[in-house]
């Protein structure tokens, strides 16, 4: 029997059929497939832009053409799958602040007709120079009401435009994270239903100043029915769900990425310091292990993707080890993963994934 407890959502000039976000997973996690598959659905797709044209023959002599040549094949995929549906999700990318070709990445996703731009591992207080207005809609992710009060005062003062939505992502997710590294490991982090209050409460002004609601969705260890529930008793207006869908046959990693996350338990997780310079959540494998007793594995080659890297001191790559992983390499990746890796436990279809999160 349907218990159907959601509506959709008004984001600026878009609607959302169903009030769910798939997180962006890079390198190469959440591409075309996933993200068209999501879209297929009523709900958002999220195509990773981080190092995307990895699988390009001329990735490593050019890397930032590779991705810029991969990131409109695909959003063309993922508009072409979605396309299929007679339901009307919407496609983003997920982009992060720190990397070296940020601004050029999201002008060439809003050429090619992405519909929202959704921007973190950094504040993303330029983000609004990069999109013209009614082009995409607009999302920082944030960790805090202070965040969030932070970038909006900006894009306020010097573009005159506020968020058309606002991811708000508690300390369980998976990839990098908005915490301090020693609070993550005393579990001192305020939980979700806090967070959104606090970011809710630190909107309110910027919402009354322009007149429109800035909604809010929760991300970090949302897993299930009981959890959505949660977010919207708290005051959510949807969720973003990033590892739970690498459990997905339309996920495009290899399988051998997703046997990984299968296999995981949550004492297989660890918090790591990321050559990013934030913090993050992986599964321990032979790389980690590697680095805890050799202190650094020395790049090979650099492909210029982090701004705040210099690999003649940086402990290890990340493009290097997120692209092995993606192809399933067990002994040379790195296998990012949200809090609750233990409970995925078996291969579904996102249809099945989503019905089940909503309540549908």
């Amino acid at each position: 029997m349907s218990n159907i407890n959601y509506s959709s959502v008004q984001l600026g000039e878009k609607t959302l059929e169903k009030p769910l976000i798939q997180g962006g997973m890079g390198v190469g996690v959440s591409l075309g497939g996933l993200a068209g598959a999501v879209a297929a659905e009523g709900a958002m797709g999220c195509i990773s832009t981080a190092d995307i044209g990895f699988q390009e023959p001329d990735f490593a002599k050019h890397p930032q053409e590779s991705n810029l040549r991969a990131l409109k094949k695909e959003i063309e995929k993922a508009r072409q799958i979605a396309a299929k549906s007679l339901h009307k999700g919407l496609i983003a990318i997920n982009t992060m602040v720190v990397t070296r070709h940020y601004g050029e990445t999201i002008r060439a996703a809003v050429e090619a007709g992405i519909d929202a731009v959704i921007s973190g591992a950094g504040l993303p207080m330029e983000l609004p120079e990069f999109v013209p207005e009614g082009k995409a809609l607009i999302a920082p992710i944030v960790s805090s009401g202070r965040a969030a009060a932070l970038i909006v005062k900006m894009w306020v003062r010097k573009y005159n435009r506020i968020p058309d939505f606002v991811v708000m992502e508690g300390h369980k997710a998976g990839g990098h994270l908005g915490f301090k590294r020693d609070d993550l490991l005393s579990n001192r982090c305020k939980e979700n239903t806090a967070l959104v209050q606090e970011v809710k409460e630190a909107l309110a002004p910027f919402e009354a100043q322009f007149q429109r609601k800035i909604p809010v969705f929760a991300a970090g260890g949302i897993w299930d029915h009981q959890d959505f529930l949660a977010m919207q008793e708290a005051g959510a207006d949807g969720v973003q769900v990033a590892t739970r869908m690498i459990g997905t046959y339309e996920c495009d990693a290899a399988q051998g990425f997703k046997d990984v996350l299968l296999k995981a338990g949550q004492e297989d997780l660890r918090i790591i310091q990321s050559p990013v310079g934030m913090p993050g959540r992986a599964v321990y494998t032979p790389l980690l292990k590697r680095m805890e007793e050799n202190g650094r594995i020395a790049p090979n080659h650099c492909y210029g993707c982090i701004s705040v890297c210099n690999p003649a001191e940086t402990k290890y790559c990340i493009t290097h080890a997120l692209t092995e992983a993606v192809r399933g390499n067990y002994e040379e990746g790195l296998f990012f993963s949200g809090a609750n890796a233990g409970r995925l436990t078996k291969m579904q279809h996102v249809h099945d994934v989503i019905s089940d999160i909503l309540g549908d």
